[in-house]
């Protein structure tokens, strides 16, 4: 990917580059209070203004008159399945082979459980030492439970650790502590190689970079609702089971919606159809119709036009950072590479926590992650361009006028 990008970048050239955003009208669907720079979508997303009158219509409306009736005549039971179809879309999947339920962590334990139930022969997980914490956890959790191995090794010797034992690769695509992004083809396919299977944690990179599953024939995935799919808060989280593999694998939490006929009440578990399958308890209703809007809002926006904008802003992002904060002890831990790298960009200081606390102080909202990470999230849909511009001249101010060495800054809290 060629980022086209003035030479001498200044802030009236971000305002031009807004100017000519074929997404800037995006940025009036969230809530903003038109002061916050807000770089922490990874973490969770804006609010999306139409979540908040279709929230009210299905709790005024919906539950509120309909009641019971909802089930059926507002659609209520088949939204994991109707939205699922709408994430599928978003994230290269076919209709049929994405479900949105439960959680993340959830969505991990079923998927990684139904592998190496259906594949005894192979007993090992391979990862990568620096995977998000959730996705080591439940992969020992299921080591554990049936007996397995999780092979954990660097991000340069995934392809090495690969062998005829490999039952299951799971890998996040962006990494979330520096916006990594893998090469999910290239990877995918090394799993194919020794008959293994791949699960692709997503929850870092869906509706903030385009992502193919059926081009690259990913066999497993999930993601979560509430970071750069806008959500909300506990937003319910999604899992993808490609259609060849969706007779072989079976749900190990076998709910009642789950059976091929809910309704008949059966005392014998006879499994769904296709990913219908895969649902186990009565879907959250209010938190689906919310993820719905901000799914819808993707879809829009069109997910290549989404990743083409996120490659722009952290170029700007990190191109400003290289000029004003490389000689104020800053280093940019986000690969310099376009496709290699997420809507993210962090910066390594050791005084990192206390600038993000004192950046927050002058308007500009980003996070921190031990040891050392300044993160900022570059969500597409509502970051401008100037809005990099400013929160890396906040930044700068903020160390040179010494505010992040003032003690409240410094003091030992708990980090979100």
């Amino acid at each position: 990917m060629t980022i086209q990008l003035p030479d001498n970048l200044d802030r009236n050239s971000c305002a031009a580059l807004d100017a000519r955003d074929p997404l800037a009208a995006f940025r009036d669907r969230f809530l903003d209070d038109g002061a916050t720079i807000y770089l922490d979508g990874n973490s969770m997303g804006r609010l999306p203004k139409a979540a908040v009158s279709r929230l009210q219509e299905m709790a005024e409306h919906e539950w509120g008159t309909i009641l019971v009736r909802g089930w059926t005549e507002s659609g209520w039971m088949e939204s994991p399945l109707r939205v699922g179809d709408s994430v599928a879309e978003l994230i290269g999947a076919s209709p049929g082979e994405v479900l949105v339920a439960d959680t993340t962590s959830v969505g991990l334990f079923r998927l990684m459980t139904s592998v190496l139930r259906a594949r005894p022969q192979r007993r090992v997980i391979v990862t990568e030492r620096s995977n998000f914490p959730t996705d080591l956890y439940i992969a020992s959790g299921v080591a554990d439970l049936l007996g397995c191995e999780v092979r954990t090794v660097e991000r340069a010797h995934l392809r090495d650790a690969l062998d005829g034992d490999t039952a299951l690769l799971v890998l996040t695509e962006v990494d979330f502590r520096t916006g990594e992004r893998h090469d999910m083809g290239a990877l995918t396919a090394a799993a194919h190689g020794v008959g293994a299977l791949v699960l692709w944690d997503l929850s870092h990179s869906a509706g903030a970079v385009e992502i193919q599953l059926n081009h690259h024939g990913v066999d497993l995935a999930v993601g979560c609702g509430y970071k750069y799919l806008n959500g909300g808060p506990g937003s319910p989280a999604y899992l993808y089971v490609a259609t060849a593999l969706q007779d072989e694998l079976r749900n190990p939490i076998q709910g009642w919606l789950g059976h091929d006929n809910p309704f008949l009440f059966d005392a014998e578990y006879r499994r769904g159809p296709g990913i219908r399958g895969w649902m186990s308890g009565s879907p959250p209703v209010l938190a689906i119709g919310a993820l719905a809007v901000g799914v819808g809002i993707q879809l829009e926006a069109g997910a290549h036009a989404v990743g083409e904008k996120a490659a722009m802003l952290t170029e700007v992002f990190m191109r400003r950072a290289h000029a004003r904060l490389d000689a104020l002890g800053f280093e940019v831990a986000t690969p310099g590479a376009p496709d290699r790298r997420g809507a993210q960009v962090s910066l390594r200081h050791p005084d990192g926590l206390a600038i993000v606390r004192a950046v927050a102080d002058q308007g500009v909202i980003g996070d921190f992650r031990p040891p050392d990470l300044c993160r900022f999230g570059l969500a597409p849909l509502y970051t401008r361009f100037v809005d990099c511009w400013d929160a890396v001249e906040r930044i700068a101010a903020v160390v040179e006028s010494g505010a992040n060495r003032l003690p409240h800054y410094r003091e030992e809290v708990a980090i979100p």
